[in-house]
């Protein structure tokens, strides 16, 4: 074959290919275009398994080779799979905790702690509310250190059902007196939408717990108080699936949400669940909110909460959470993974007053 016969076949492959993008770009206007008109219809504008088998099989009728049936359907599989994946990006842009439908943080105010502002905020408190006693120590560590928010479990969701529940609203109670005595904010978890009117009496702060982020009835109550509210990330869930948490609660009216990564489960066992420190970047991009680290739960261990709070703040976290008890030899719940007062003094000196 000569030289000039090579380049006229290489510069006919170069306009098949041009013809080819040009083509799948048209099916994507075309995808983009079915989709609004199934939205507009109210219907699901996602993947449709009878239409995408329906499409294959005229494809194989139409085959006339050299290509196998297998090859061709892979091929088209994958211009499937783009269009897919156009359409959940423009889904994406329309919600409304999205980035691009806000360029501007939103920035959360809990008595005068500005979450998503230009310094990182704190919170810091016992993993359960035990006794008065107890979370009034806390408390009074934390106003002597300039902390103006304190948390504690009263409602305790435990994987074992022998473990301690949590006080309940007697929790809730004792948090509040104790809050109002020392002129704290209080953040607690609920994990029953019935409880969230009566609990946000008591509560400057509502949490949702990693377990029920995706309790959509409890996000909907969320989304129906006046109330910031901390989101946690559940422990299998992916950063598309938090990031929707957080939009059934801002769809419900309330955009007052601080996001909250505490770890994922994985295959690993030296700590209690695996920190994934790059979903706090992902999360500020793809969001305005602003978003926290939980370090103790991430961690399990009070001799990594140091390091971990560190990292978290380098790759750009708003605010770090960790348990702080009088006697974690005696708490009683995770005990192994909170600090007493004298490693709190060190967690502020390396991480807070740095």
């Amino acid at each position: 074959m000569s030289n000039e016969r090579l380049d006229q076949l290489r510069d006919e492959l170069d306009q098949v290919n041009l013809e080819i993008l040009n083509l799948i770009n048209k099916r994507a206007e075309l995808v983009t275009e079915t989709a609004q008109a199934k939205e507009n219809q109210g219907a699901d504008k996602k993947y449709d398994p009878v239409r995408e088998r329906d499409m294959l099989e005229l494809i194989k009728k139409h085959n006339s080779g050299p290509f196998q049936d297998a090859t061709i359907i892979h091929l088209f599989k994958e211009i499937f799979k783009a269009g897919l994946e156009l359409q959940e990006k423009d889904y994406s842009k329309e919600l409304l905790v999205s980035r691009k439908r806000k360029a501007e943080n939103t920035i959360v105010d809990i008595n005068g702690a500005k979450f998503g502002g230009d310094e990182p905020q704190y919170i810091f408190g016992p993993c359960a509310v035990e006794t008065y006693s107890q979370v009034a120590q806390v408390a009074e560590q934390l106003k002597n250190k300039g902390m103006k928010i304190i948390r504690g479990g009263a409602f305790k969701p435990r994987t074992s059902p022998y473990d301690f529940q949590g006080l309940g609203f007697e929790g809730l109670d004792i948090l509040k007196r104790v809050a109002d005595e020392y002129d704290l904010a209080v953040v607690s978890e609920i994990v029953n939408p019935a409880d969230m009117e009566e609990a946000a009496k008591y509560l400057d702060v509502i949490q949702i717990g990693a377990r029920n982020m995706q309790n959509f009835e409890l996000l909907k109550a969320a989304g129906e108080v006046n109330k910031p509210i901390i989101l946690k990330r559940g422990m299998s869930a992916t950063v598309s699936d938090f990031i929707n948490a957080a939009e059934y609660i801002n769809s419900r009216g309330n955009g007052q949400i601080i996001l909250c990564e505490r770890g994922i489960r994985t295959y690993e066992t030296s700590t209690r669940n695996t920190l994934d420190i790059t979903s706090v970047p992902i999360l500020k991009q793809e969001t305005h909110l602003p978003v926290m680290v939980d370090v103790t739960h991430s961690t399990g261990r009070r001799d990594l909460l140091i390091p971990a709070a560190k990292a978290a703040l380098a790759i750009g976290a708003d605010g770090i959470m960790a348990e702080v008890h009088p006697d974690p030899a005696v708490a009683l719940s995770d005990a192994q993974q909170q600090m007493d007062f004298d490693q709190f003094d060190q967690f502020l000196k390396e991480v807070v007053t740095k």
